[in-house]
């Protein structure tokens, strides 16, 4: 019941503090998109890492098409 009391009253003291509430939302923003940046990348990185290795085994059909996404993702980098 203490426990309780103790997160209501919490709750009351951010509400009554407005200033507060935005540096908190603006600090979990600011968060959530760096990991999204982040977790975007190392997912793009794998997908390109796979694409290579699907190149390097020859495969008639799928090299073509996959040799030259990797050609235009190389090219739009530099």
């Amino acid at each position: 019941m203490q426990l309780e009391r103790a997160k209501i009253g919490n709750y009351v003291d951010l509400m009554q503090n407005p200033t507060r509430i935005i540096i908190l939302n603006f600090l979990g923003g600011i968060s959530r998109g760096f990991g999204i940046a982040i977790g975007f990348t190392i997912l793009g990185a794998i997908v390109l890492y796979s694409l290579q290795r699907l190149v390097m085994l020859n495969l008639p059909i799928i090299g073509g098409f996959v040799s030259e996404v990797v050609k235009l993702v190389q090219s739009s980098i530099r």
